[in-house]
């Protein structure tokens, strides 16, 4: 026969087990707090770090220093755990974790490899030249830093050839800006761009280009003169760039790549001296 039961006479029972519940929980959360002996963490996080569980290992890294704030180990943790950071893509955690530990930290044996990672947590951020080009010249500055300070490191060695990646890709953003002036006819705002990337950013693949769209811009505003010149940098330092043949082509003729040369600006340029813009 089944029993039945009154609303009343169950409260109790149910109270009961809301207690016990709630008793459990707290139990749990404490246990997950509670202070351990700092080789136990460390070596946990190490060996979360070892199975690429990079998450797990940025908690327990913090949790060393935490807990145990003025040991060896959490100076160890501190930049351990700024790696767990980079490696989980919170490069602006690991970024905040490695100017602590520098400083810190200014005479660890690891603080070059702080800037490093520093740059490397910069660097990783640079995405295409349609971004921001901040976060590019961030990197910069960091990579030269890390040359600076350190420049027989292996890792001033890695941070040269960064360097050389991150000027080509600012030059990158003066080109992409240096064309959307050519196509709207600014002509000494889109030769400003080039002439940029021609002085600043010597040694990148966007300087035959950048000659090239020089050219088109002064015979643009009839300076045949400063194009022909241009065009006789680029052929002496590019003689088989297609660049080259184009601007060639483009002197050669004398014809005007665009339908407007003495337009506005053409007009302005007569009572002005060109020279003072470029």
């Amino acid at each position: 026969m089944i029993r039945s039961f009154r609303f009343g006479s169950a409260r109790p029972a149910l109270a009961a087990l809301a207690l016990f519940a709630l008793a459990a929980c707290s139990g749990d959360e404490k246990e997950q707090y509670v202070e351990r002996p700092v080789e136990e963490i460390y070596n946990d996080a190490v060996n979360a770090m070892s199975t690429e569980q990079y998450r797990r290992a940025a908690r327990l890294f913090d949790e060393v220093e935490r807990q145990h704030p003025y040991s060896v180990w959490a100076t160890r943790a501190q930049l351990q755990g700024a790696y767990a950071l980079y490696q989980v893509n919170r490069y602006d955690d690991a970024i905040n974790a490695l100017d602590r530990f520098i400083q810190l930290n200014p005479s660890n044996r690891d603080t070059p490899y702080a800037y490093y990672l520093k740059a490397l947590s910069y660097y990783e951020q640079i995405v295409d030249v349609a971004r921001d080009a901040r976060m590019t010249e961030n990197s910069l500055n960091a990579l030269q830093e890390v040359v600076r300070r350190f420049p027989d490191s292996t890792y001033a060695r890695d941070a040269r050839v960064k360097i050389d990646l991150t000027y080509d890709h600012l030059a990158g953003k003066e080109m992409e800006v240096g064309r959307f002036y050519l196509q709207r006819q600014q002509w000494l705002a889109a030769i400003n761009r080039f002439r940029t990337v021609v002085d600043k950013y010597q040694t990148t693949s966007h300087v035959p280009e950048a000659l090239h769209r020089l050219t088109e811009s002064y015979m643009a505003l009839g300076l045949v003169d400063e194009a022909r010149r241009t065009t006789a940098v680029l052929g002496h330092n590019y003689p088989g760039s297609e660049w080259y043949r184009d601007s060639y082509a483009l002197v050669g003729t004398g014809e005007n790549p665009r339908e407007d040369r003495q337009g506005m600006v053409g007009r302005t340029l007569n009572a002005l001296n060109p020279l003072n813009y470029f």
